[in-house]
C-alpha cells in the first residue's frame, strides 16, 4: 500500500489553497464557455477542438479567469487516460492483422525518420544533444487522443485507413512509453535504469494480460448483472492499473490503455464503452481547454524559426513520409493520402515527455512552451484535415499520381475478367455479404465483390469470382466499377457516409439500378431512405423478422425445428472455420 501513501500528498496538494466552491466554479466556467464556443463552431460547421482551445486561451492567458491550473492539468491528464482506456476497449487486434505490416514496419520507419530529422535539425540550430533528443521526439509521434476522437466522431475507425491509423498510433504509443523510460536514465550514464524500466514494463503487461485471462472474466460475470456495478468495476480497473503504472514510473495513460485492452475481449466491452464515453468527452474537453490555457502568446516570437520548422515537419514532411510508406506497402492514392493527413500532428505524449524533461532539467521552459504551441496548431489543423479530407483529396488528386507507381506490383489483388455484363456489385463480403453472395451465385448473377480485406479478395480470386480490393469510400475505386450497367448494388457496410456516396454516384450514372445499403440505427436508415436508398438493411431487425418466420413455419412441427437447428449449427461451424465472428453488442437490445 506504499504507493497510495506516496500518491496521497500529491492529490492533497492539488486542492491546497483551493476553496471547494472556487474549484466547482472554475470547472463550471470551463464547461459553460466551452459549450458556447462548441455551439458556435457546430453552427459554422467547424471542428470542435479549435473551439475548446480558444476557450482555454480566453479564460487563461488573455483574461486570467482560472487560477487553479494544477487541478485543470490533473483533470486533463485523466481525460487522456479515459480516452486511451476506450481505445484499448475498442481495440480488436484481429482487425489490425490485415494492416500489421504497414502499421508496424511502416509506422516504425516513419517514427524513426521523423525523430532523426528533428534531432539533426535541432543540432544544426545549436541545441545541445539532450535538447535535440527531445525535439526529435516531439515530431516523431502522432496524437492517439485527437485522431481517435476525430475518426470515432466520423465513424471511420473501422475503415481501411482507420485501421492503418489506429495500428500505427498503437505502435507509436509503445515507442513513446519506451522513450519515457529511456529519458529518465540519461543522467545516470548507464543503461541499467533502462533495463530495469523495460523489465518492469514487461512484467506489468504480463500481469495485466494474466488478469484478462483468469481474473476479470470471473469478476465481470458477476458485475454484469448490474449496470451500475459493471460501470464501477470497469472504472476501478482503469484507475487501478493507472495507479500501478504511476507507481512504476510510467504514465497513467499507459495504465489506462492496458486496462482497456485487458477488458476488450470481454462480452461486456460495448456496454462499458457506452457508459464511459461521456466521462471521456467531459475530461477530453478539459484537456483541450487546458492546452489553450498553457499558451504563452508573448513568447512565440523568441522561437519562431524553430516553430515554423517543426510545423513543416509535422504538417508536410510527416504526411509525405507516411504516404510514401503506405504506397510502398501497396495502398492506393486515397487510402495513403487520408492516412497520411490523419497523422499530421504531434502527440499528447510529446507534452508528457517534455514535461518530464522539464522536471529532470533536460530542457528549458521555452521548449515546453514551444511543444504546447506546436501541439495546438497541429491538432487544430488536423481537425480540419480529417473533417474535409474528401474535398482536400479531390483538389490534390492529380498531383498524387506519382505515388501510384509504388502500387503497380499489387494489381494482383483484383480479378476483373471481361464479361458480357455485370448484374450486381456487392460491397463487403463478410457475414451478411457472404450470405448474399451465395444467394446471388445460386441465381447465376454476374457479381463484382468489393472488399478491403486482402484475404477475402485472395479467396475470391481463387474461386474466380470478379472482385476488387479497396475501400468503397474511395472515389478511385468507385470509378473502376461498372456502375452504369448494373441492375443492383448491395452495400453490407454500416457506414452512412460511404453509403450516401454510393447512392449519389450510382444515381448519377444509373437511375434505374436498385440499391440496398446497411445501417446500424433507425435514424440513419431513415436518412438513407431520404438519400435515395431502395432498401436499408438493419441486421438486428432482420434477425427478429427471420425468427418470426421460423416460428410461423415450424412451431407445430418438431422435426422441422430439429432439422433447422442442425442446419444452423452446420452453418455456424462453417462460418467459424472461415473466420466469421458475430459482432458484439451491449446487451441492451
Amino acid at each position: 500500500m506504499s504507493f497510495i501513501t506516496q500518491l496521497a500528498p500529491k492529490i492533497e496538494q492539488m486542492f491546497v489553497g483551493a476553496n471547494t466552491h472556487d474549484v466547482f466554479f472554475e470547472i463550471a466556467l470551463i464547461i459553460i464557455i466551452a459549450t458556447v464556443f462548441a455551439f458556435i463552431a457546430r453552427r459554422l460547421k467547424q471542428p470542435l477542438i479549435p473551439a475548446y482551445i480558444i476557450t482555454g486561451l480566453l479564460i487563461g492567458p488573455l483574461y486570467g479567469l482560472i487560477t487553479n491550473r494544477d487541478l485543470i492539468r490533473t483533470l486533463s491528464e485523466i481525460g487522456i487516460a479515459f480516452l486511451l482506456f476506450i481505445v484499448g476497449l475498442e481495440m480488436d487486434l484481429k482487425k489490425l492483422k490485415d494492416v500489421a505490416l504497414v502499421s508496424g514496419i511502416g509506422g516504425a520507419i516513419k517514427s524513426l525518420s521523423m525523430f532523426t530529422l528533428g534531432f539533426i535539425i535541432a543540432l544544426v540550430l545549436g541545441f545541445v544533444t539532450k535538447e535535440a533528443i527531445y525535439i526529435g521526439l516531439i515530431v516523431a509521434f502522432s496524437s492517439t487522443m485527437v485522431v481517435v476522437k476525430l475518426l470515432s466522431d466520423k465513424k471511420e475507425l473501422d475503415t481501411l485507413h482507420g485501421r492503418i491509423v489506429v495500428g500505427t498510433l498503437l505502435l507509436e504509443d509503445m515507442l513513446a512509453l519506451l522513450a519515457l523510460s529511456v529519458l529518465t536514465s540519461l543522467d545516470g550514464n548507464s543503461f541499467l535504469a533502462v533495463g530495469i524500466a523495460l523489465v518492469k514494463g514487461m512484467v506489468f503487461v504480463l500481469v495485466a494480460l494474466s488478469f484478462t485471462k483468469y481474473l476479470f472474466p470471473l469478476v465481470f460475470k458477476t458485475a454484469a448483472k448490474s449496470q451500475e456495478l459493471l460501470f464501477l468495476s470497469s472504472i476501478s480497473v482503469c484507475f487501478l492499473l493507472s495507479i500501478v503504472a504511476y507507481y512504476l514510473n510510467f504514465s497513467i495513460a499507459i495504465g489506462a490503455f492496458l486496462a482497456g485492452l485487458s477488458l476488450a475481449n470481454l462480452p461486456y466491452n460495448f456496454a462499458i464503452i457506452g457508459r464511459v464515453r461521456s466521462l471521456r468527452d467531459f475530461f477530453a474537453t478539459i484537456f483541450f481547454v487546458s492546452l489553450g490555457m498553457e499558451l504563452v502568446v508573448g513568447q512565440i516570437i523568441h522561437f519562431l524559426p524553430l516553430l515554423l520548422i517543426l510545423l513543416v515537419l509535422a504538417i508536410a514532411v510527416k504526411p509525405f513520409i507516411t504516404m510514401f510508406l503506405c504506397s510502398f506497402f501497396g495502398y492506393k492514392r486515397r487510402i495513403s493520402f487520408v492516412t497520411s493527413i490523419s497523422l499530421a500532428q504531434i502527440s499528447e505524449f510529446a507534452l508528457i515527455i517534455v514535461s518530464q524533461g522539464l522536471l529532470l532539467g533536460h530542457v528549458s521552459k521555452s521548449i515546453f512552451t514551444l511543444t504546447i504551441l506546436v501541439a495546438i496548431i497541429t491538432m487544430v489543423i488536423t481537425s480540419y484535415f480529417i473533417q474535409f479530407e474528401d474535398r482536400i483529396y479531390l483538389r490534390l488528386k492529380r498531383y498524387l499520381k506519382p505515388f501510384d507507381r509504388f502500387t503497380d506490383g499489387y494489381e494482383d489483388l483484383e480479378y476483373l475478367p471481361k464479361q458480357r455484363k455485370t448484374d450486381v456489385i456487392l460491397i463487403g463480403h463478410n457475414r451478411i455479404g457472404y450470405s448474399i453472395g451465395r444467394t446471388l451465385k445460386k441465381m447465376r448473377k454476374r457479381v463484382i465483390v468489393v472488399d478491403y480485406n486482402p484475404e477475402v479478395i485472395k479467396m475470391m480470386i481463387r474461386k474466380k469470382v470478379a472482385c476488387l480490393y479497396g475501400d468503397a469510400g474511395d472515389i478511385d475505386v468507385l470509378e473502376r466499377l461498372p456502375l452504369d450497367e448494373v441492375d443492383m448494388l448491395i452495400s453490407t457496410i454500416p457506414s452512412s457516409k460511404v453509403n450516401r456516396l454510393l447512392i449519389e454516384k450510382l444515381h448519377e450514372v444509373n437511375k434505374d439500378a436498385v440499391i440496398y445499403v446497411t445501417a446500424s440505427e433507425v435514424e440513419k436508415a431513415l436518412r438513407l431512405y431520404d438519400a435515395g436508398a431502395d432498401y436499408v438493411i438493419l441486421p438486428h431487425f432482420l434477425g427478429g423478422e427471420h425468427v418470426s418466420v421460423l416460428i410461423e413455419e415450424f412451431s407445430a412441427n418438431v422435426n422441422k425445428v430439429i432439422e433447422n437447428k442442425l442446419r444452423h449449427i452446420k452453418e455456424l461451424r462453417h462460418r467459424q472455420v472461415i473466420g466469421h465472428e458475430h459482432p458484439k453488442h451491449n446487451g441492451n437490445d
